[in-house]
């Protein structure tokens, strides 16, 4: 019998995106889960409703599914609005990676979590796994918790950090590639920093990296991102060559002249070197990802 991976997040842009190349590339059983009454794709999987900030209902669902995994795709990714609901963000954050342990402690699953650049404070930028982390938002100080409550849990675990994800999905949060092809598209003026560096990563290529993962047993933290590390500016330089758009409509800014209510690591990017050679994970670069959602999207 395979065994069972249960996806929390599951209708999310990256839960699709692990559905769609887990259920195609290998054996694994898939349960889905999500907050949401059903699946926004059917896989063919079990879906279960699951909200693991309950801590009741992950370890009754876990305790029911017996998964030797536990792939934690959920997550409260709203940057600026962490900054004002905080008791949410740590909710979601924090108290459900806390339950997804407790539940995995009594099924002996590993649990391999989703966490992000925004632990760092840009200043000192690319990072590798083992650069000190030092969060300057709400958002990227419930991250590193969920990552902290992890470490030192005694469970199996694996830690992927990974940054701007893009890429499409049935009913998902607006993401920075799908706004600006429907604005430039649309041939409206978009402004764009030039000051924040890091790279930009489609969801289809984590997804894979994590199976990779998940295929070699591995445990500890990993860089999983996009090749290129560039500014956003750039990034959307090579999306204007790739979808044909106007590059005039592009306009160059600063990052503080958006007056976001959550400051951003600005000099970020991830070093992918240890996942590229102990997962053989080879990320796309720029092109080759935004030409891959040129596909996805019928273009």
């Amino acid at each position: 019998m395979p065994d069972r991976i249960l996806i929390t997040g599951a209708n999310g842009l990256l839960g699709q995106a692990v559905m769609h190349i887990f259920s195609r590339e290998s054996d694994y059983e898939l349960i889905q889960s999500s907050v949401e009454e059903k699946g926004y794709v059917n896989f063919g999987s079990d879906y279960i409703k699951l909200d693991i900030s309950n801590k009741e209902e992950v370890k009754k669902a876990v305790k029911h599914y017996e998964p030797k995994v536990i792939m934690n795709c959920a997550a409260f990714t709203d940057v600026d609005k962490s900054e004002t609901e905080r008791e949410l963000c740590w909710k979601l954050n924090v108290d459900a990676v806390k339950n997804l342990i407790i539940a995995g402690r009594i099924n002996n699953s590993k649990i391999v979590h989703i966490s992000t650049d925004y632990i760092f404070d840009g200043k000192h930028g690319p990072y590798d796994e083992k650069s000190t982390p030092n969060p300057i938002s709400f958002y990227g100080r419930s991250k590193l918790a969920s990552e902290n409550a992890l470490t030192t849990s005694g469970v199996d675990y694996a830690i992927i950090r990974t940054m701007v994800l893009y890429g499409l999905g049935i009913n998902v949060k607006p993401n920075f590639a799908l706004w600006m092809i429907e604005k430039l598209k649309s041939k409206e003026p978009i402004n764009i920093v030039d000051d924040m560096i890091g790279n930009s990563t489609i969801a289809d290529d984590l997804a894979y990296g994590l199976l990779k993962l998940i295929e070699k047993n591995c445990r500890g933290v990993y860089n999983i991102a996009g090749r290129d590390i560039e500014s956003r500016y750039e990034f959307t330089m090579k999306l204007c060559d790739v979808f044909n758009f106007d590059k005039k409509l592009v306009k160059k800014i600063k990052t503080k002249d958006l007056n976001q209510p959550a400051p951003r690591p600005l000099n970020s990017g991830l070093i992918t070197l240890k996942a590229e050679s102990e997962l053989g994970f080879k990320p796309m670069d720029t092109i080759e990802g935004l030409r891959y959602l040129k596909y996805q999207l019928g273009y």
